[in-house]
């Protein structure tokens, strides 16, 4: 009910301006006004959000926790919160992640207006990138098994929250760029000519272009990934040869992710190798395809795979 008359506006339980769901996230824009708005959260377990700096931000942003319990995770450290915690930034100075350890629910206040990126922005690059991998032979869910393995290997590996948030937009995006290979190319089932190969490495540039477009700073970052992800540790990859620390470490990681969710995929022209072949693999490239501390700590994981 909207009331010009008293300038209120009163929903009941349940309605909002604008609701987008997401895997393992509902988002419901309550109130917005001025600039700022007001949004319900409710975060599926063991699922995350983040908030973090970007250029030309300097906002009041507010979080209020209503029920379940969630990590706060900044930097290396992690804090509990329950129902009743809550914590502001002014703005937002380093990227602070939210998992939630069960089913929780949240109230997020911004001074300025931040739920088009959800409903606009980070979701049309989502659908996009899904698309992508579906006309690739894929199934829907390839995006999601590539960033949940990469966040796992991230926390393994202690990236900083900065970089983990990179890499939770840059591992599910990373192919997004193939939207503009030709079909006849990303959908033949035999061996790609010398020149239909040149067409396919052009993706990751292609990706490049697409994220950095956008001029959204955090997905600009993640284009460090899906530019490099086909990079390899000895120079032998693509699209310029980069080696060893040259290559950034959230590519670093969507590099051996991404072969080893390729290597034991069932595909139209192919069926996909048991896991511990495929593990044999990735130790087979440790210091040539794939950086060693990264590998390893891969390898290290194979029992949560």
């Amino acid at each position: 009910m909207i009331s010009k008359e008293f300038g209120f506006s009163l929903r009941k339980k349940g309605q909002t301006i604008e609701t987008v769901r997401q895997k393992g996230l509902d988002v419901g824009l309550l109130a917005s006004y001025g600039g700022t708005e007001v949004i319900h959260h409710k975060l599926y377990e063991d699922h995350k959000w983040a908030m973090g700096p970007t250029d030309e931000w300097n906002s009041l942003e507010f979080i209020y926790v209503l029920s379940g319990k969630m990590k706060f995770i900044y930097g290396n450290e992690e804090i509990l919160l329950t129902a009743g915690d809550h914590f502001h930034c002014e703005p937002v100075k380093e990227d602070i992640f939210l998992q939630a350890i069960n089913d929780s629910e949240f109230i997020y206040v911004c001074g300025q207006p931040i739920f088009h990126y959800y409903s606009h922005n980070i979701q049309s690059m989502k659908d996009l990138a899904i698309s992508v991998e579906e006309k690739d032979g894929y199934t829907s869910d390839h995006c999601q098994r590539i960033m949940e393995l990469s966040m796992m290997l991230g926390k393994k590996l202690g990236l900083a929250s900065k970089d983990l948030y990179t890499l939770n937009l840059g591992s599910f995006l990373h192919d997004v760029g193939k939207i503009r290979v030709p079909d006849y190319v990303l959908n033949k089932p035999d061996k790609l000519t010398p020149e239909e190969w040149e067409l396919m490495k052009k993706h990751t540039i292609y990706g490049v272009e697409i994220l950095e477009d956008t001029n959204i700073g955090y997905l600009k970052d993640a284009a460090k990934i899906v530019g490099q992800h086909h990079e390899r540790y000895d120079g032998s990859g693509y699209p310029f040869s980069l080696k060893g620390d040259e290559i950034y470490i959230g590519a670093l990681i969507v590099a051996v992710v991404d072969s080893y969710d390729a290597m034991t995929t069932d595909r139209v022209y192919r069926k996909g190798m048991a896991k511990e072949e495929a593990l044999g693999e990735i130790q087979k490239g440790i210091g040539s395809l794939y950086d060693p501390d990264v590998a390893r700590a891969f390898l290290e994981l194979a029992d949560q795979l």
